[in-house]
């Protein structure tokens, strides 16, 4: 395999094994912090990072198109993403919550084949109701239990966020990866905050040693790391592959949920884990001649 090859698909690799602790972490930190200022303050804090890193690495600061587009890719993918996906999971499980943001592999091919960026291909098409069956199979007991209105609404809304935000991010002007976050988490900050204080969320840092760890995972590897590597595989192979990433993730997610928060861990995953694989295999990673 070439090296341009290969990058990617490391990138792809450490996105969903990294990603996959996400949802627990913002489970930790809702039970202490109020969802908006919990998601204000990891965003504002992997921004201040993500700028150092640019001012270490002489990296410019883009400006007009660049720059407007890069923010408005932080609000998107960021801000509103992470802002519903916050407020669902003081109410649902990071598991169940996980496996509803998998349809973004589905809705990502739909918004980008409606605007012109990606073809809808019939292996496409095939992986992505493969890896949608897997999920069904993974989630079912989840599902069967009461879910609040709102929350899934919430969950789901943050599907089409994270969608639009992957085609968009295929359009914008070549930036280093590292710019791009830093520039859409510091306008994500830039909302979350003032949309917390408005919520009428509690400004406070948390006092219990889980929530901080929690927290500087969720800054650290869920944000800096993790959304850098995103980037890198969205120019590497486009929105609609990279977003395949999102099937993988409840896999290690629903793993972590059970052993951190107690989330039921039953024979669905095993049933289901060979299907979302598949799937990943024939939408994403399989390479053969043009449908």
């Amino acid at each position: 395999m070439r090296v341009a090859e290969r990058v990617p698909l490391l990138c792809f690799v450490g996105c969903f094994v990294f990603a996959g602790g996400n949802a627990v972490g913002i489970r930790f930190s809702n039970r202490e912090l109020d969802p908006l200022w919990g998601a204000a303050v990891r965003f504002g804090a992997a921004a201040v990072v993500l700028l150092a890193v640019m001012a270490v690495m002489r990296l410019p600061l883009p400006r007009g198109r660049a720059l407007a587009g890069a923010a408005l890719f932080g609000v998107l993918n960021f801000g509103v993403t992470f802002g519903l996906a916050y407020y669902a999971l003081q109410r649902i499980h990071a598991g169940l919550g996980q496996t509803v943001l998998a349809l973004v592999p589905l809705v990502t091919l739909l918004l980008a084949a409606a605007q012109g960026r990606e073809r809808l291909s019939g292996r496409a098409v095939l992986g992505t109701l493969c890896a949608a069956a897997g999920v069904a199979v993974v989630s079912q007991a989840s599902l069967a239990r009461a879910v609040p209105v709102l929350s899934l609404l919430a969950i789901l809304g943050a599907v089409l966020c994270f969608s639009e935000a992957a085609v968009l991010a295929d359009r914008l002007p070549p930036l280093h990866p590292v710019t791009t976050n830093a520039v859409g988490m510091t306008a994500a900050a830039a909302v979350l905050f003032p949309a917390s204080r408005l919520a009428g969320d509690t400004w406070a840092l948390p006092s219990r040693p889980a929530t901080w760890w929690a927290v500087g995972y969720l800054v650290l590897v869920g944000s800096v790391l993790t959304f850098v590597l995103y980037l890198l595989v969205i120019k590497g192979w486009g929105a609609a592959r990279a977003a395949y990433v999102f099937v993988l993730i409840p896999v290690v997610t629903i793993v972590l949920s059970a052993w951190l928060d107690d989330e039921p861990l039953t024979t669905a995953l095993l049933l289901g884990t060979p299907l979302i694989i598949a799937g990943v295999y024939l939408g994403a990673l399989r390479r053969g001649t043009p449908d």
